[in-house]
């Protein structure tokens, strides 16, 4: 489980400089769908984030980005259980794989919340997030099964 969590650290990090590369290179804005999850997450539960104006967006925000972190670890937890209970993929595989993980949780969970439709999703939209997905994908199934037998 540890060394999941910390494999799911370092594709989080890959993802969020991924992601930051992309938004400097295109000139787009951060996403604001994360902060607008925790907003609907928080209202729903009857628990709002406390506060008004920027300090109140300034709160949520950061929660956006904590919650972003939480994902990519426990996927990385996930990713490892099963790596120990015997999955075994071609490094390529199991990284599309852990990618396509990461990608359903936060995608799906949009679509439930009804913050995001990636049905609606423009070519570039997709690409804005299957690309630092696949990337997270790739460092974190690299460092779970880092330590495995080579010979």
């Amino acid at each position: 489980m540890v060394r999941g969590g910390a494999a799911g650290a370092a594709g989080t990090t890959v993802l969020n400089a991924v992601t930051y590369a992309d938004m400097a290179l295109r000139g787009r804005p951060s996403s604001p769908v994360p902060a607008q999850a925790v907003d609907k997450i928080a209202q729903d539960t009857g628990h709002p984030v406390p506060g008004s104006g920027e300090t109140r967006d300034n709160r949520v925000s950061g929660l956006g980005a904590l919650s972003g972190i939480a994902v990519g670890c426990g996927i990385g937890v996930v990713v490892s259980l099963m790596h120990s209970a015997g999955m075994r993929l071609p490094w390529w595989l199991g990284g599309a794989v852990t990618g396509a993980l990461a990608m359903a949780a936060t995608d799906l969970s949009m679509a439930r919340l009804d913050v995001s439709d990636p049905r609606t999703w423009s070519a570039a939209d997709w690409a804005s997030d299957v690309v630092p997905h696949l990337m997270y994908g790739l460092a974190t199934y690299g460092i779970v099964t880092a330590s495995d037998d080579r010979s």
